[in-house]
């Protein structure tokens, strides 16, 4: 249930240092600045590909999938932020998506940051992809189309009628609490110096979990929303794959969603949401070896971390709300095996269902660049406290480059928006032969400088 129908709580919480109320902000159309929130479930039906057809498909509901978001209203048309619990949604279905919600509360497509949050035991949506396989008669398949179609209308119907129950918002929060023994790098170092990229998800090869953490961002960041001394909505983002264990079939949002659904119950009254950082090369492997006890205790560590960053939330009043976005190019690979007639060759002839989606996925990414259209890398900046949207599977190197574009703001940065490039690496992983990059990216290098310099055009003020 939306939290705005539920008893207002969010007074008798333990959160921060008190700010004195302040009149409400006055946008650009000179409207109070407002947030709504809304939430809508995405369950995939069983028998639904999960992971674009790379592992089982879904036998078993374990826990359901729900989008989460929030409405701000008052400083030129509304921002959405919109958090699914999917795998990962992109090209087409991408962009069909934030046209909806748009739609739904008369904004811009551009003003809505949608990402996946990429639990694997839920759906990849991609459109032509799937398009493409069914053409070609192939025995792989992506997704649903008529599922896409009405967990979109959902969502999209949520969002509209949010706003008729939209709360004044005055004050923004920041806080921030580290995350103990849940992120590692897939990169580490063994005995003898020799770097790996094989810690995965799940790591049972003991030389993989006795490697050093590697390059992470250790702390969860939380950004609330406050109507004077009373929290409306809080967004955390932590950098890491959000899996235990996956592809036995049992649909979950997996650790993750264990720990926001208990942030949820410990501050009735406010909108707990939360978004997956930039991990591609980031994974709980060093900490967890596939054991299904291991996902109540990796979400116990998260819970902490969210918790900690509520506790040491401080409070500024809004003074400036602005929206930016700065389009983002990155080329189609054009490695072997990856040009339009390799993958249109693999899509038809590859004995593997899921090489076949694979194929149709690169071809979906390439359509898509050959028609000139950008990825949008969005700025929602209070004047100190931003945050933004990264594409993909964006290595954790984009995040920290976030924050040092603006080392003396409140960065929080999400991934997984557009995820039609897949793996977006820095140069030294093309460099080290980074295993990750076998089939999983769909981009060319140099991808490093052209992210580099579209986050600090977006993020320096």
């Amino acid at each position: 249930m939306n939290p705005t129908r539920r008893d207002a709580l969010a007074a008798a919480l333990v959160a921060t240092a008190t700010v004195g109320s302040r009149p409400p902000l006055r946008g650009a159309d000179d409207n109070t600045l407002t947030l709504a929130t809304f939430d809508a479930e995405v369950t995939i039906p069983l028998g639904h590909p999960c992971m674009g057809g790379g592992i089982a498909p879904a036998k078993e509901v374990i826990d359901p999938l729900f989008a989460y978001g929030f409405v701000l209203s008052g400083a030129g048309k509304p921002v959405v932020f919109l958090a699914l619990d999917w795998c990962e949604i992109r090209n087409g279905a991408y962009d069909q998506f934030r046209d909806k919600v748009a739609k739904a509360v008369g904004t811009d497509a551009v003003r809505v940051m949608l990402c996946a949050l990429h639990q694997h035991d839920a759906p990849i949506v991609d459109l032509e992809g799937q398009q493409m396989l069914e053409k070609a008669k192939a025995k792989g398949a992506i997704c649903d189309l008529a599922f896409f179609e009405k967990a979109v209308g959902r969502v999209a119907d949520a969002a509209g009628k949010c706003l008729k129950a939209a709360k004044p918002v005055t004050h923004i929060g920041t806080g921030e609490g580290k995350v103990e023994k849940v992120a590692s790098n897939r990169r580490y170092f063994d005995a003898d110096g020799k770097v790996h990229f094989n810690r995965t998800s799940a790591s049972r090869d003991p030389k993989a979990r006795a490697g050093e953490d590697g390059t992470i961002d250790a702390n969860v960041k939380t950004l609330s929303f406050w109507n004077g001394d009373t929290a409306l909505c809080a967004l955390s983002a932590y950098a890491v794959h959000p899996m235990s264990y996956y592809g036995r079939g049992g649909v979950s949002a997996d650790f993750v969603g264990m720990a926001r659904k208990r942030r949820q119950a410990d501050t009735p009254g406010v909108m707990q949401i939360y978004a997956s950082g930039c991990s591609g090369n980031v994974t709980a492997g060093k900490y967890n070896d596939g054991d299904p006890n291991n996902r109540p205790v990796l979400a116990d560590r998260i819970h902490a971390g969210m918790s900690a960053a509520w506790k040491a939330t401080k409070k500024t009043a809004i003074k400036d709300v602005t929206f930016r976005s700065v389009p983002l190019t990155l080329d189609a690979r054009t490695s072997a095996g990856f040009s339009e007639e390799a993958l249109a060759k693999r899509m038809k002839d590859d004995p593997k269902p899921f090489g076949q989606c694979l194929a149709a996925l690169g071809l979906s990414w390439k359509k898509r660049c050959d028609a000139g259209k950008p990825i949008d890398l969005p700025v929602l900046d209070f004047g100190g406290p931003c945050m933004t949207l990264l594409p993909a599977e964006s290595y954790v190197e984009f995040q920290l480059a976030a924050q040092k574009a603006r080392p003396n703001g409140f960065v929080l940065t999400a991934g997984y928006g557009e995820c039609g490039p897949g793996y977006i690496p820095i140069e030294r992983a093309w460099k080290e032969n980074d295993g990750n990059l076998s089939d999983w990216s769909w981009v060319d290098p140099g991808s490093e400088k052209r992210m580099v310099e579209a986050i600090e055009k977006a993020l320096k003020k």
